[in-house]
């Protein structure tokens, strides 16, 4: 059947599975989206405040689903929006197409109205891109980009649409999409070497990333670590990826991780490394991390190997099937000494937030509160700061997807768009995002989008009018000169929700913080929440930038 370019795209978009796109119209996608006016029974079109929310909302949608997010874009400035947004997916390997339209073809090169070189400028930040300058290219190209976003270690990839391609026709012969079963490169010899080494140590530990959540690896990570008995800490993006209230999860690791995980990497003579691309905030002092221990390291992208960490063993391919095949070739295992050496120090070193001011409320009161009041189902989003560690930190997180936040990038705004497009990708949960007020400044206008949809998010922002991350390394590392981190902008929060037709609640003490959270999980609609906290309330463990990992600053002193 003959076919313009514009219903090509979104025929491609129905062959994929796409229900649910997030974007922004303008003149050089009017095309598509009239496309998308013809077939609105089939895809729901949600159209955000800005362009930077329409790829935050794709983007957890994808997190939370499972499925590849789609965002759609102008050209010129509507391109250049989505930036951020790319980035934060492609440094967090979250699968993404971006389609963005341009001028046509006849006028690519002439700094025409609205156009910029968006391929050339998301190249680093993407898996791939394409500019489509015939139409009877489209067809193959989306294709292409589905599956390139989806195959190995997941990314965005971006489909730059000149107008007058969206108005051509050319033969469209539908397709279904094809999938590729999941990868092992490893050699037998590496499998048997990787059983040796497991079957020998006597203090194993296993780290999850975000790739354990990405290859769905959370029962064959449950069934490795039950059968070699080896405590489980997980990165911040592999939050979710082992039940945190089983007895052998010890917590985050890294920085802001907790007293167990620093001294178990410090003393185990096995370190499984999983999914996992070893970054500065995990690792902390290089030198210094994991000493004793012979490292394993699994992992779909072999450019990740040996670029931060030296490992002794290298088992390639998807997470999931390599623990899987080592389950299969492993006896089970006992190391009772140490898992007994674990539980010591788990009940030495609790995660344990003291209120700065008497009454105060304190983040870990909200939070735990918030776990207990939702059973540990919902799934929580958040910004990035203190919040987003405070979040990993307090709320128990039971199976994958249910924690989405920005860990490579660190992009502040991402949290309100993310959890929108989750609460869209996963109506039978509960959706937070857990925000900071700096972070909630930066995309507050998408509360519009929450409101025309009526996406049932709260949003649970922690009030404390400083940017606190940046205040707390000031405060350590600065000699306390708080410069350009006290924001006292004097926002009434709740009459900004009501402004935007939004329900706005308020906690200040600590017996208004159950009833409080009860209204708001009760509402049918979004609701903010502010909360107002103190602001010198610390993310604490924390090793500072440079330090050995089992060095962490416990308490900070606070005399002003």
């Amino acid at each position: 059947m003959k076919l313009t370019g514009a219903q090509i795209v979104v025929e491609c978009l129905l062959e994929q599975g796409v229900d649910t796109v997030f974007g922004y119209p303008g003149g050089a996608v009017l095309n598509i989206y009239d496309a998308l006016y013809e077939y609105q029974e089939k895809i729901r079109h949600i159209l955000t405040a800005h362009e930077q929310g329409a790829a935050h909302a794709a983007d957890g949608y994808a997190r939370a689903s499972g499925k590849t997010g789609v965002v759609i874009a102008t050209s010129g400035p509507g391109a250049t929006n989505l930036v951020t947004g790319i980035a934060t997916a492609h440094m967090d390997s979250v699968p993404l197409v971006a389609i963005t339209g341009n001028v046509g073809v006849p006028l690519l090169g002439l700094d025409s109205f609205q156009e910029v070189d968006i391929t050339g400028i998301t190249m680093p930040i993407t898996k791939h891109n394409y500019i489509v300058k015939r139409v009877e290219d489209l067809a193959p190209i989306l294709r292409e980009a589905f599956r390139l976003a989806n195959e190995g270690r997941k990314g965005p990839v971006l489909v730059d649409i000149p107008k007058d391609v969206t108005a051509a026709e050319t033969e469209f012969v539908p397709q279904k999409p094809t999938v590729d079963p999941p990868a092992v490169l490893a050699a037998d010899d590496d499998f048997q070497k990787a059983v040796e080494l497991i079957k020998h140590a006597e203090r194993p530990m296993i780290y999850a990333g975000g790739g354990v959540i990405f290859s769905e690896g959370a029962k064959p990570l449950a069934a490795l670590a039950e059968r070699i008995d080896a405590p489980v800490a997980c990165s911040l993006m592999g939050q979710g990826g082992y039940d945190q209230t089983d007895r052998r999860y010890i917590g985050m690791l890294g920085m802001h991780g907790t007293v167990t995980s620093s001294r178990a990497v410090s003393t185990c003579d096995l370190f499984i490394g999983i999914g996992t691309r070893f970054s500065d905030r995990v690792t902390c002092d290089i030198k210094t991390f994991a000493p004793q221990a012979k490292i394993i390291h699994i992992d779909i992208d072999p450019a990740e190997v040996n670029k931060n960490v030296k490992v002794d063993l290298q088992l390639i391919g998807d997470a999931s099937e390599v623990m899987r095949r080592l389950c299969n070739m492993l006896p089970d295992c006992s190391h009772a000494e140490w898992i007994a050496q674990i539980a010591d120090w788990k009940e030495s070193y609790p995660l344990h937030m003291e209120p700065r001011t008497e009454g105060g409320v304190t983040p870990q009161a909200v939070i735990e509160t918030l776990w207990r009041l939702t059973g540990g189902n919902a799934v929580i989003t958040t910004e990035v700061g203190q919040h987003q560690m405070w979040a990993a930190q307090f709320y128990d997180f039971k199976e994958p997807r249910q924690f989405i936040s920005s860990g490579g990038l660190g992009t502040m705004g991402y949290g309100l768009g993310a959890a929108m497009g989750a609460q869209l990708a996963r109506p039978d949960r509960r959706v937070v995002n857990i925000a900071g007020d700096g972070s909630f400044h930066m995309n507050c206008n998408e509360l519009v989008t929450a409101y025309k949809y009526q996406i049932p998010v709260i949003e649970l922002l922690f009030d404390n009018e400083v940017l606190g991350m940046v205040r707390q390394w000031q405060r350590l590392f600065y000699g306390k000169r708080f410069s350009q981190t006290t924001l006292e902008r004097g926002t009434d929060y709740r009459k900004l929700a009501e402004a935007y037709g939004i329900t706005g609640l308020r906690i200040t003490r600590d017996d208004e913080i159950e009833p409080v959270l009860k209204q708001a999980l009760s509402e049918n609609g979004p609701v903010l929440i502010d909360c107002v906290i103190d602001r010198d309330i610390n993310v604490l463990p924390m090793v500072p930038a440079g330090a050995a990992i089992d060095r962490p600053i416990l308490n900070i002193e606070i005399d002003d």
